[in-house]
């Protein structure tokens, strides 16, 4: 069985972030793994170990788990931070003519490296937490024509049947769905609690594969992609508005006759 885990770097969610023109600054915030990312690692060394009870991921089980991401040079170290949680190996598509990329031309990127994989499952998170689109995985699987299991909560693998099973929480209950392979399926923060790497796995991970390929390599043309293929663009962005002072209330005994009375104000009662 043949795993490929989605990953992206990402500006820090703490990190004060601004725009540079009509994209957003990468180069001058901390940058890190996608934190939605790291349960969709979670969830396929999970898969692995459960089907191979007496090897490690990797180590003969017979299943491998590739790591695919497209980004900036800089990305090889989100992209080893997932090699040292388990990870066996990864591709790394990097090239100049992908900056300013949408959701769009970033799916067929990553289509075009799945594609020449023989993968039988993808993984993803739910979303990026730059963009907050959470439209990838779907057009991932409109691009293979692969079966598409999205917000999975839950994932069950039967590698001999070649067939998965997730439940989603949905607004009326829980959804059950089944699909043969190959499948993308995305997952929900609460599917596990990735772990920490080890130091024997941060060590490992400075010696395992990372494929570099560019635009060239997949057979796409550089007019498919970057921001001059953009279907979405920012027209116009502003700074985050500084923090007004609060409204400080001397209570002398009519302390709270003024909070209702500023709730009122403010239409919250």
């Amino acid at each position: 069985m043949r795993i490929a885990v989605c990953v992206k770097q990402v500006p820090d969610s703490w990190a004060e972030k601004k725009m540079n023109g009509q994209v957003l600054d990468r180069a001058g915030v901390d940058a890190v793994l996608n934190d939605l990312d790291e349960y969709a690692i979670e969830e396929a060394l999970r898969i692995v170990e459960a089907n191979s009870p007496t090897k490690e991921a990797g180590e003969g089980s017979g299943h491998t788990i590739t790591l695919i991401s497209m980004g900036p040079d800089r990305a090889t170290e989100a992209i080893r931070k997932g090699l040292s949680m388990g990870a066996d190996d990864a591709i790394h598509v990097v090239d100049a003519g992908l900056a300013g990329s949408d959701a769009l031309a970033t799916s067929l990127v990553l289509a075009n490296v799945i594609k020449s994989g023989n993968f039988d499952l993808v993984f993803c998170g739910t979303e990026s937490t730059d963009a907050r689109m959470s439209v990838v995985p779907a057009m991932l699987a409109q691009r293979l024509n692969w079966a598409q299991l999205t917000f999975a909560g839950k994932v069950e693998v039967d590698p001999t049947a070649g067939e998965v099973k997730i439940a989603r929480a949905t607004e009326v209950g829980i959804e059950n769905m089944v699909a043969k392979f190959p499948a993308v399926i995305s997952v929900i923060e609460k599917i596990n609690e990735p772990r920490y790497p080890s130091f024997k796995g941060i060590m490992a991970a400075k010696k395992k594969s990372i494929e570099t390929k560019s635009i060239g390599d997949l057979g796409l043309s550089t007019d498919a992609v970057g921001a001059k293929a953009a279907w979405s663009t920012v027209k116009d962005a502003l700074l985050r508005p500084a923090r007004s002072a609060g409204v400080k209330v001397e209570d002398g005994g009519d302390g709270g006759t003024i909070l209702v009375d500023f709730l009122a104000e403010k239409r919250v009662i």
